[in-house]
C-alpha cells in the first residue's frame, strides 16, 4: 500500500533538489518574495519555515547547513528572527498568480508575512 508520505521529488536528483531548494530559500530571505511553480513553492515553504524557526532558537550551525550566503545568514538572524520572535509559525504565504505562458504551468508567489 503506497501512502505518498514525505516530500515531492520534483523530477530532480537529490543533490539538484537540495541545491535548488536552498537557493530558493536564500532568495526568499534576501528579497522576501519569489515567483515559482506551485509544487516548488509548497516544498520551499517547508525549508524556509524550518530555517526561520531554527534562527529564532539561535541555532547557528543548523541554519548554516542550509543557508550558505553570508548576507542572507546575517539578515535571517538580525532582521527576520526578531520580526517573528512572537509568531509561533506560518512565516510564509503562497498566492497563486496564474498560468505561465510558455509551458502552461501554474505559478505562485511565495512571500514572507509581515
Amino acid at each position: 500500500m503506497i501512502k505518498n508520505l514525505g516530500y515531492r521529488k520534483l523530477s530532480k536528483t537529490s543533490s539538484h533538489r537540495k541545491a535548488m531548494l536552498t537557493n530558493m530559500a536564500t532568495s526568499i530571505i534576501l528579497h522576501e518574495q519569489i515567483e515559482t511553480t506551485v509544487p516548488k513553492a509548497k516544498e520551499v515553504r517547508r525549508v524556509v519555515e524550518k530555517v526561520i524557526t531554527e534562527a529564532k532558537k539561535g541555532q547557528h550551525l543548523k541554519v548554516r547547513n542550509t543557508i550558505k550566503d553570508k548576507v542572507a545568514f546575517n539578515k535571517l538572524f538580525e532582521v527576520l528572527a526578531k520580526r517573528y520572535e512572537t509568531r509561533p509559525g506560518g512565516y510564509t504565504k503562497i498566492m497563486k498568480s496564474g498560468i505561465r505562458r510558455g509551458d502552461n504551468v501554474e505559478t505562485a508567489l511565495v512571500k514572507l508575512v509581515d
